[in-house]
């Protein structure tokens, strides 16, 4: 229990820090953020420590709208991403929406197995359809982590295309030509961004996915 109140009380002395550093460099710093939010980019990102939004592209608080789950998903009965995506969407007016994983990831390691994951065996299984509707390619690869790091990237690029499909996007799309749509892989062993695929406002699909938006 003391390790524990250490690591906890660790974190509030590190936010007082951090906050104070930054006042010193800029008095105004926090007023101004506190004032708008105003993001370009919505991001949909993997809940793994690893990979903070912020500081992989560099850029301030207030800069980037996040959403993350395990594996960066894009599931259409997420209540929790679908209002995210609207809020970003309709009422930030954000320009971009980037899907974001990363090579060596998890999520995807532990769909490509068997293993009984309880209550993630539901959440998996979205990354287990995206395995069979690509399964004579990953096949054919042999080594493992070659295969797990293109699965993590055909995986980015369905779930692009799975935010493609709702109606938020379609709509934005129409009436106001925006935003682009952006798949991106982040490389743990160097730090780099990967852009896998992309889609452009008014991008078409499949007719079947294509709302009559009036």
């Amino acid at each position: 229990m003391p390790l524990l109140m250490l690591d906890f009380e660790q974190l509030l002395k590190n936010n007082k820090l951090w906050a104070g550093d930054r006042v010193q460099q800029d008095p105004e710093y926090f007023k101004r953020l506190s004032l708008l939010q105003s993001p370009k980019f919505l991001w949909i990102g993997c809940s793994d420590s690893r990979v903070p939004a912020n500081e992989i592209t560099n850029t301030e608080p207030g800069e980037i709208f996040v959403h993350r789950n395990i594996a960066n998903m894009v599931v259409h009965t997420d209540l929790n991403l679908l209002t995210v995506m609207a809020y970003a969407v309709d009422h930030l007016k954000v320009e971009h929406v980037l899907v974001v994983g990363h090579y060596g990831c998890g999520g995807v390691k532990a769909a490509m197995t068997n293993q009984d994951f309880g209550i993630l065996n539901r959440w998996l299984n979205n990354i287990k359809d995206v395995y069979r509707f690509h399964r004579n390619e990953l096949d054919a690869i042999k080594d493992e982590e070659a295969k797990t790091d293109r699965l993590v990237e055909l995986n980015v690029k369905e779930q692009v295309m799975n935010l493609a499909k709702t109606e938020i996007i379609q709509t934005a799309w129409k009436k106001e030509n925006r935003p682009h749509l952006h798949g991106w892989v982040y490389g743990l062993k160097d730090g780099l961004i990967n852009p896998v695929f992309h889609m452009a406002p008014g991008t078409h699909i499949d007719p079947l996915y294509e709302y009559d938006i009036k």
